[in-house]
């Protein structure tokens, strides 16, 4: 995938799963809510593990409720294993037939442009605009993805410089920093609501 090797989950076989696999990376990224950004990219690693594979073609393809067992084993793939196991299915389904099972397709196909990037992921599965604009930052920080304007398609989170996302993690320090950052934003959000 070119770009660095990232360093997310503190696991090396799970950050090097990362690394070498685009559907691993989107699928770390659809993991990662109400769940520490590690487990959620440790995920991934997990899946491969019990399946013994992470193909798009071979999840999509795998009985449902058996792939609910494996996100249950422990240590568990996500807290919420119906739902997450379901959205994963879906995700894998969708890199299947419209990208012809590889997931790079969506940021590499055609030589997109960033609003491109952001539209194609907004399409898929359990992407929402914020999960979209954060995995565009992860693309263009750590990922080498050159398309134009990604930094500003991907909204905040593609500022140099700043600690807001999964984005910006390349270690432990960086870590701390974006954790800090996001427990910041829900106070500010919470004291909002009042």
């Amino acid at each position: 995938m070119g770009g660095m090797e990232l360093r997310i989950t503190g696991d090396p076989v799970a950050d090097k799963l990362l690394s070498d696999d685009a559907f691993a990376l989107l699928v770390g990224m659809l993991l990662d809510q109400q769940v520490t950004m590690e487990s959620a990219f440790a995920g991934p690693a997990k899946i491969r593990s019990r399946v013994g594979s992470l193909d798009p073609a071979v999840i999509a393809d795998f009985d449902p409720a058996g792939f609910v067992e494996v996100f249950k084993e422990t240590p568990a793939v996500h807290r919420f294993p119906g739902s997450m196991a379901g959205r994963v299915q879906d995700l894998a389904r969708t890199v299947y037939s419209e990208w012809d099972g590889d997931a790079s397709a969506i940021w590499s196909k055609d030589d997109p442009d960033g609003p491109e990037v952001l539209r194609r992921l907004k399409a898929l599965p359990g992407f929402g605009d914020q999960k979209a604009k954060i995995f565009l930052a992860l693309l263009g920080k750590q990922c080498g993805l050159q398309a134009e304007g990604w930094r500003e398609a991907a909204g905040h989170y593609g500022e140099e410089g700043s600690y807001l996302s999964v984005a910006d993690i390349v270690d432990p320090e960086s870590l701390v920093k974006v954790r800090a950052s996001k427990q910041a934003a829900k106070a500010a959000a919470k004291a909002a609501k009042g």
